[in-house]
């Protein structure tokens, strides 16, 4: 006779790595910005647009996926939903690279802490997802974190919702679009390619003229963040389509721990004790997250060991 699964199934397949992948990349991209902080910020979110398209045509060549983008493309339903990722993805973009070239890298760690605390609201309210009450303390503790903000960094919880709420609804209307993770990203950037070329051409014809031609290593380093802005976010998109929002969402702590350490010691960004007992209890609602997974998994674990040393039954 079939028998029933004892415990849901643990998440496999690419879905895990590629998530974690992809936060280690982002969690290391301050570096890129702050090296790039001479380039304005609306005039680096163009040269990225510009400069994705092509790593995405090669990953879409190489993947054999061109198929699947042009029957994407006849799905109205489906490309629209792609308008909405690629308007939010900008916003996003635009946030974050504003606040790193301005010396806020910490505002954007923080933001990154946040957006767990959207996906757990948006996982429990819209797709029926559910957390523990260990699960519930932990986002508690880390929303106590966020209110201590408003005792005197107003402007830096400001940049941090911001960047929280756009990545947060980024990733849910990734998860419920039905299409491959390159197709989508290929998608989204042609969206974006006519105004991010048509700005790349009026800052080029400005009083300044283009940050391509300044000189030293700045040009490479703006064709390199096509490629460091594809990968990641294709990562992203197999990740949001393989997990669930809740543990996407708890997985990001990798990024934000990252880029806080590059904030304070590669780029020395001041840290004061209100922003201090601000992050304390963030990690603090991490660590009990993070716990808490880990004993719901060892139990899973145990379970399937039992189901396996029991005698089989005949049907």
């Amino acid at each position: 006779m079939t028998t029933r699964p004892l415990a849901p199934a643990l998440p496999r397949g690419p879905g895990l790595p590629a998530g974690l992948a992809a936060y280690a990349l982002w969690g290391f991209l301050p570096l890129l910005f702050h090296a790039l902080r001479a380039v304005p910020p609306l005039e680096l979110i163009a040269w990225r647009v510009v400069f994705t398209l092509p790593v995405c045509v090669v990953f879409l060549t190489v993947l054999r996926g061109w198929g699947d983008l042009y029957a994407t493309l006849r799905r109205p339903r489906v490309a629209g939903y792609l308008v909405l990722s690629a308007i939010l993805l900008s916003t996003n973009w635009t946030i974050y690279v504003s606040a790193v070239v301005s010396g806020h890298v910490l505002a954007t760690s923080l933001g990154y802490y946040i957006n767990p605390l959207i996906n757990v609201l948006i996982g429990t309210v819209f797709l029926g997802e559910r957390l523990g009450w260990r699960q519930w303390c932990a986002v508690g503790i880390a929303a106590l974190g966020i209110l201590l903000l408003l005792g005197g960094a107003i402007g830096m919880l400001g940049t941090a919702l911001a960047l929280a709420v756009t990545f947060a609804l980024y990733g849910l209307v990734r998860k419920l679009t039905p299409v491959t993770a390159i197709t989508g990203m290929t998608i989204e950037t042609m969206v974006l390619y006519p105004a991010a070329v048509g700005w790349a051409w009026i800052t080029a014809h400005g009083p300044h003229g283009s940050a391509m031609a300044l000189g030293g290593a700045t040009p490479l380093l703006i064709m390199a963040s096509g490629l460091l802005t594809a990968i990641p976010l294709i990562l992203f998109a197999v990740a949001a389509r393989n997990l669930t929002l809740s543990t996407l969402g708890f997985l990001q702590f990798t990024a934000p721990t990252l880029v806080f350490l590059v904030g304070v010691f590669a780029l020395g960004e001041p840290l004061d004790r209100l922003r201090l007992a601000c992050f304390v209890l963030i990690w603090a609602a991490v660590a009990l997250f993070v716990w808490d997974t880990w004993r719901r998994t060892r139990g899973l674990f145990s379970g399937a060991a039992g189901a396996g040393a029991a005698p089989a039954r005949s049907p």
